[in-house]
C-alpha cells in the first residue's frame, strides 16, 4: 500500500516514539487524519463514547478495546470470572468440578474476593469463618499500588459497612468502590522475599479469541524480606510488588531494579522443586489467562480496529499454585533499567508487527492471523478458530482435554501450539 503510516499518541514514552520512527512512520496530531493512535485508557473512554465519539475508519487502529475495564478494572474482572464460573456449571463442564469441600478444581485460581461497600455482609459472613486471616483491600480503579492496605480486624474497614443511623448503604457515589480479597499469606519466597510475575499478553481479536504470550515477561521482587508477623501489616515493602512502591525503599537496586527474567525463575525452580512441577506451573499460568479472556469474551466489546496488550499480574504461592491477582491495562512502559528499556522496547516492536502487518497502512478487516515468522517474542497462546477446526476428533479431543483441566497436554495443529485443556 502507498503512503506512510500516521501515528499519535498521549504517551509521551521513547519505547513508543523510537518504534514508530523507526518504521518510517509520520507523527500528526490527533486532529489531522491518523491511522494508529497509541493511547491512554482515558482518551480510549472519549473515542469510543457515545457523547464525544467518532466512528473509526477501516485504515484506523487503537490499542485498547473500548470495554477493556471488564478485564481490567479489579472488581469488574472478579465478577465476570464468577459468571463465567457458573455457566460452565450450569453446562456441566468438567471445568466447572468442585472437591468435597465445595472448591473449584480447576477455576480456584482468583483469591476469594468481595465488593465493598456492596458486599460487606458477605464479606463479614466470611471473614467470621476464619478471623485469624489477613485481606488485602484494593481501590476498584487505581493502579501502582496506590490506596491498597492490609487488614486483620473487621474494625479497620467499619467505613465500609451499613451506616448506622439509616441501616442502609451509603451510596457507592459518596464511597470509592473496593475489592477485597483473601491475602495470600503463604506466597513462595526466593532469598526471603515475596515476588510476583509480570506477563505480557497481546490479543488481537475476542470473537474468534485469538491471543499471544510474550515469553521475555519477568518477577517483582519486594526489597523487604517477607513476613506474615501482624505487626508488618504496614509495612508495603514486605507485601506490595510493585515497582513504584518498591523503589522509594532503603534496599532498591537501581541497577537490576529488583527483577528477574521468567526464564531464570523457570531455571530456579526447575533446579530446586524439578522440571516437571515447574512445567505444571507454567502450563498453569498460562492456562488460567485463557479462562479469565474467555471468561470477559462474550462481554468484550470485539471491535475490529482494536488489539490490546495486557499485563498480567500472578503470584505463586509456596505449593506452587499460580493465583490471578489483577490484569492491566496501561502495563508501564517506564524504564526503570537498562534491560528494562531494552524489553519494553522490544515488546512494543514485537506487538506492532502483529498489530500492524508489515508496518503498513492498516486496514482493520484483514484476518488479524499473522505467520509465524513475524511473532518475535510472542508465541500463540489460544487459537480458537484452530482449536475449533480439528474436524471429527474435536469434540473428544475437548472432552478429554476438560476433563483433565490446566493438566492436559500440547498437541500441533498448523504448525502452531495450541493446549488441548481449553475448551
Amino acid at each position: 500500500m502507498a503512503g506512510k503510516v500516521k501515528w499519535v499518541t498521549d504517551i509521551e514514552k521513547s519505547v513508543l516514539i523510537n518504534n514508530f520512527e523507526k518504521r518510517g512512520w509520520v507523527q500528526v496530531t490527533e486532529n489531522e487524519d491518523w491511522n494508529f493512535y497509541w493511547m491512554s485508557v482515558q482518551t480510549i473512554r472519549n473515542v469510543f463514547s457515545v457523547e464525544t465519539g467518532y466512528r473509526l475508519s477501516d485504515d484506523q487502529i487503537v490499542n485498547h478495546f473500548p470495554n477493556h475495564y471488564e478485564l481490567t478494572r479489579k472488581d469488574l474482572m472478579v465478577k465476570n470470572i464468577k459468571r463465567y464460573r457458573k455457566e460452565l456449571e450450569k453446562e456441566g463442564s468438567p471445568l466447572a468440578e468442585k472437591d468435597e469441600n465445595g472448591k473449584y478444581l480447576y477455576l480456584d485460581f482468583v483469591p476469594v474476593t468481595y465488593m465493598l461497600p456492596a458486599d460487606y455482609n458477605l464479606f463479614v459472613e466470611e471473614f467470621r469463618k476464619s478471623p485469624s486471616s489477613t485481606w488485602i483491600m484494593k481501590p476498584c480503579g487505581k493502579a501502582q499500588g496506590k490506596g491498597i492496605f492490609l487488614i486483620n480486624k473487621l474494625s479497620q474497614i467499619k467505613k465500609w459497612s451499613r451506616d448506622s443511623k439509616t441501616s442502609s448503604f451509603v451510596t457507592q457515589s459518596t464511597k470509592e468502590a473496593y475489592v477485597i480479597s483473601l491475602y495470600i499469606n503463604n506466597p513462595l519466597l526466593i532469598g526471603g522475599r515475596k515476588f510476583d510475575l509480570r506477563l505480557y499478553v497481546l490479543v488481537s481479536t475476542y470473537r474468534p479469541l485469538r491471543c499471544y504470550m510474550y515469553k521475555l515477561g519477568f518477577c517483582r521482587f519486594c526489597t523487604v524480606k517477607y513476613t506474615p508477623s501482624t505487626s508488618e501489616l504496614d509495612n508495603m515493602f514486605v507485601h506490595l510488588t510493585n515497582v513504584a512502591i518498591q523503589k522509594h525503599g532503603e534496599d532498591y537496586n537501581h541497577i537490576h531494579g529488583g527483577k528477574w527474567t521468567v526464564s531464570n525463575l523457570r531455571l530456579y525452580l526447575e533446579s530446586t522443586r524439578g522440571k516437571e512441577v515447574t512445567g505444571k506451573l507454567f502450563d498453569e499460568i498460562h492456562w488460567i489467562i485463557v479462562q479469565s479472556l474467555k471468561a470477559v469474551a462474550p462481554v468484550m466489546n470485539n471491535d475490529k480496529h482494536c488489539f490490546e496488550c495486557y499485563g498480567y499480574d500472578i503470584i505463586i504461592d509456596d505449593k506452587l499454585k499460580p493465583w490471578l491477582i489483577e490484569v492491566n491495562a496501561s502495563p508501564s512502559l517506564t524504564s526503570s533499567t537498562a534491560n528494562d528499556r531494552i524489553l519494553k522496547y522490544n515488546l512494543i516492536n514485537d506487538t506492532l508487527n502483529i498489530a500492524v502487518p508489515n508496518g503498513e497502512i492498516p486496514d482493520c478487516k484483514w484476518n488479524k492471523s499473522p505467520p509465524k515468522e513475524v511473532l518475535g517474542n510472542y508465541e500463540i497462546l489460544y487459537d480458537e478458530e484452530l482449536a475449533q477446526g480439528d474436524g471429527a476428533d474435536r469434540e473428544l479431543r475437548n472432552r478429554q482435554g476438560q476433563a483433565l483441566g490446566p493438566k492436559g497436554g500440547r498437541s500441533r495443529d498448523s504448525g502452531r501450539t495450541v493446549l488441548t485443556t481449553w475448551k
